[in-house]
C-alpha cells in the first residue's frame, strides 16, 4: 500500500533503506531520536544509532497509515525481519522543522 507522506518523512523512510549517513541527513542538527529505550541527540549520534541498528538487524519497513496527533505526524509501519518480536506494527512519531525531522520516537 502506498500512502502520501510529507517530503522529510518520505526522505527518512527512503534513507532508512541505505545507511546511517543517509538517515542522519534527514534530521536537524539538534534533532532527538528515541528508540528502544535510548535517546540519541544530534546528527552524529543519530547516524551512529542507525548504523548500529543496521548491523544488528535486517528488516523491511512498510508505512501504511499516517495521521496527525498532538502536533506530530504519526506513521504506522509494518516491520518484519530478524529482530525479536518480528513482525510488528510500529508507530513513528515525527515532528518536523525547517523541512527536516527534528524529533522521532518509535513505539509499538
Amino acid at each position: 500500500m502506498s500512502i502520501n507522506l510529507p517530503e522529510p518523512i518520505a526522505a527518512y523512510f527512503a534513507a532508512d533503506k541505505l545507511d546511517g549517513e543517509a538517515v542522519a541527513r534527514c534530521f536537524t542538527n539538534d534533532a532527538v531520536v528515541k528508540d528502544e529505550g535510548h535517546t540519541h541527540v544530534g546528527v552524529a549520534a543519530i547516524g551512529q544509532w542507525k548504523t548500529n541498528a543496521s548491523s544488528k538487524y535486517q528488516y523491511t519497513c512498510e508505512p501504511f497509515r499516517s495521521e496527525h496527533q498532538d502536533g506530530m505526524i504519526v506513521v504506522t509501519c509494518h516491520l518484519s525481519g530478524n529482530f525479536p518480536g518480528s513482525p510488528i506494527d510500529l508507530r513513528y512519531f515525527f515532528r518536523l522543522e525547517r523541512g527536516k525531522v527534528a524529533y522521532l520516537e518509535t513505539r509499538p
